[in-house]
């Protein structure tokens, strides 16, 4: 059934094209966060080398400051939670797919040796309608090389997010866009399994007024706070605690 209704949305492509150029018009288009894209936070050793990989969500577009974006507060979470120090990265871009980051920024990554890696892509796969296979092989891609590049990191990926709770959306674009998020993940979480990557359940959005940005599509600080903290112990689920 939830097949049918994504072959259903193509029906539905001129709506998507009408209400879309109009949320673009009415939106701001905002900027990556201010501040360092790389960290380190003092502890114990082994310290937890942390990448976080993807798009403006990566990158904490939607917020003013990168230490409250989603790497940032990942990375404070896992020091708090170990007890070890936190070396972390943020590579995210504004607007960018699976396919982009397979093949211009992972490539143009150096060998640094990361423990986790968290993937936040395929929201812009969703919007830009491209289709399942299309992401298939392109996030399917992606999987492939990050286990090439790092055998041994647990790479975790968090879903795309409810597109019919995000403020910008009119309700038909949120559920058209919605009902093709489904099939994304759906194969998001196949492609992980298969790959050697550990699929996240989707962050549930329990207080959408306070967990968006002003644009009403990117996160808040505190969306980005809920987002690291539904992460950290799926991220963390191998490593011990440190006395």
């Amino acid at each position: 059934m939830q097949r049918f209704l994504a072959l259903l949305t193509w029906l539905a492509f001129p709506v998507y094209v009408w209400q879309g150029l109009g949320v673009r018009r009415r939106t701001t288009r905002m900027l990556p966060a201010q501040g360092p894209v790389m960290h380190e936070i003092s502890g114990q050793a082994p310290a937890v080398s942390l990448l976080m990989l993807g798009d403006s969500s990566a990158a904490s577009v939607g917020i003013g400051n990168s230490e409250y974006g989603l790497a940032a507060q990942l990375a404070e979470l896992i020091s708090k939670r170990t007890g070890r120090a936190v070396r972390w990265r943020a590579a995210g871009f504004n607007s960018a797919t699976s396919g982009q980051i397979r093949d211009h920024v992972l490539p143009n990554l150096s060998a640094d040796p990361w423990t986790h890696i968290v993937l936040a892509i395929g929201t812009n796969d969703t919007k830009n309608f491209h289709s399942v296979p299309r992401f298939k092989s392109d996030f399917g891609g992606l999987l492939y090389a990050l286990r090439a590049k790092w055998p041994e990191a647990r790479v975790v990926w968090s879903p795309v997010l409810e597109f019919t709770r995000a403020p910008a959306m009119p309700p038909l674009l949120g559920k058209i866009l919605e009902i093709r998020a489904a099939e994304m993940n759906r194969m998001g979480e196949r492609l992980c399994l298969e790959r050697g990557a550990v699929p996240a359940p989707r962050l549930p959005i329990t207080d959408a007024e306070a967990g968006f940005a002003s644009d009403g599509f990117h996160a808040s600080e505190a969306g980005y706070r809920a987002w690291a903290e539904h992460l950290v112990d799926l991220v963390l689920a191998k490593e011990p605690r440190l006395a």
